[in-house]
């Protein structure tokens, strides 16, 4: 499948780069404000490491997939970005069910091989309390590191379901 330089564009900086250094900025910033109190953090308990990496798990994909699939339709709507060709839309997959639903299947599979594992690798090695700072940073490029693998996928399927939907004469793209 051919992609036009806008797509490629889109997927790797738009929808790769930036959301990783988001996600780093922000769950930097949450990291902290949540933990801010502690001078050092358990893994289970009161600010606990394993219950913020599975939340993050769980709420990264999930809110990533309901903003970026409402942005991404509205982008394709006003023409900012080009709809896909019908031949590079595959018939089946999870673009064709909502961004709910896609959210959910990502946060399951971010679950299960990146928070779950880490959790309980850390559970199983009897990890003792970290410092507060550490901790912050080491969440920031873990949740920038999970959202540049996962937002390129979330951005295709968005962009699949957007194609579909959109009208047949696409709008022109509006000059800044």
């Amino acid at each position: 499948m051919v992609l036009t330089e806008q797509h490629r564009h889109f997927l790797r900086v738009e929808q790769c780069i930036h959301p990783g250094l988001f996600n780093f900025v922000i769950n930097g910033v949450i990291a902290w404000l949540i933990t801010r109190s502690h001078a050092a953090l358990p893994l289970w308990g009161d600010g606990s490491i394993g219950i913020d990496l599975i939340a993050t798990s769980l709420l990264l994909p999930l809110l990533t997939a309901v903003i970026v699939s409402r942005v991404i339709r509205g982008q394709v709507t006003k023409g900012k970005i080009a709809v896909l060709n019908p031949a590079q839309i595959d018939e089946r997959g999870l673009h064709h069910r909502s961004a709910w639903v896609r959210g959910l299947v990502l946060a399951i599979v971010v679950l299960a091989i990146a928070g779950g594992p880490l959790v309980l690798l850390l559970h199983l090695a009897e990890a003792q309390p970290v410092d507060t700072l550490s901790y912050v940073g080491f969440k920031a490029v873990w949740a920038g590191g999970i959202a540049m693998l996962i937002s390129p996928v979330i951005a295709w399927w968005a962009l699949c379901a957007a194609s579909i939907s959109a009208p047949s004469t696409p709008p022109t793209p509006s000059t800044p």
